[in-house]
């Protein structure tokens, strides 16, 4: 990509595995495993949406995001209030912007998540849209569970989703 435009980034090293945070702007544009289920998807998407090449760099905003996660993970933080930047549909916007709605230390199932959108069909793609999300944990995709209760499909693994709902549990 050659644009002038920039997405710093930096690892962050989570006790249950490593992210990838990345500003663009004032705003953070990614929070993403860096082993994944499915390798770069999230990247090219995200570079090619916004324009932008990755750049290897801390910025202020990743800096703020990572001493916010290590809030986080001593349970000294319960919601994030950084910026946000959603690169991705109108559809994906809005499973994004419900994801955020969910409480710490709640679930909601994809099935619920349809529903409340009026499209109760749609329960396919509220968990594809779920899996497209570049700003894990800040826009916690993780706390969206199967309607029979079980931890299905999450970018960084189920192990790592099993952390992060115990870690909100106070397990």
């Amino acid at each position: 990509m050659k644009t002038g435009k920039r997405i710093f980034i930096q690892t962050y090293n989570s006790p249950c595995g490593d992210l990838l945070l990345g500003s663009f702007g004032d705003r953070l544009c990614l929070c993403n495993w860096t082993k994944e289920k499915h390798p770069g998807a999230v990247d090219r998407r995200l570079q090619a949406l916004l324009s932008a090449s990755y750049t290897e760099a801390p910025s202020d905003i990743t800096r703020k995001a990572a001493r916010q996660l290590d809030e986080y993970f001593r349970r000294e933080r319960r919601a994030f209030d950084i910026p946000l930047l959603f690169a991705g549909t109108e559809f994906q916007n809005k499973v994004w912007d419900m994801l955020l709605q969910i409480p710490y230390g709640r679930t909601v199932s994809y099935a619920g998540m349809a529903l409340s959108l009026g499209m109760p069909k749609a329960v396919r793609a509220v968990a594809n849209a779920n899996g497209a999300n570049a700003i894990s944990i800040f826009a916690p995709c993780h706390r969206v569970i199967g309607s029979n209760g079980s931890l299905t499909g999450y970018g960084g693994g189920l192990d790592a989703k099993r952390f992060l709902l115990e870690l909100e549990r106070g397990a």
